[in-house]
């Protein structure tokens, strides 16, 4: 498909796993994406999506002096 990469692809662009890649485009965060069958097309020009600042429940933000 023209204009489209898979998501082993994307994640070699992008220094993240294909795990990740697949959990971004299974919650909507990448646009474009299409889906067929078990595999995503993901538009070659969809930028990294950026970090949204969300947590996991329970979990806590570190302090100053834990870093």
């Amino acid at each position: 498909m023209n204009g489209y990469i898979s998501v082993r692809k994307s994640a070699e662009q992008w220094g993240v796993t294909e795990r990740q890649v697949q959990r971004m485009c299974s919650e909507g965060i990448i646009d474009g994406v299409i889906r067929f069958g078990n595999s995503w097309a993901i538009p070659s020009d969809s930028p990294k999506p950026t970090r949204t600042g969300k947590m996991k429940p329970g979990r806590k933000p570190k302090t100053s002096e834990e870093k």
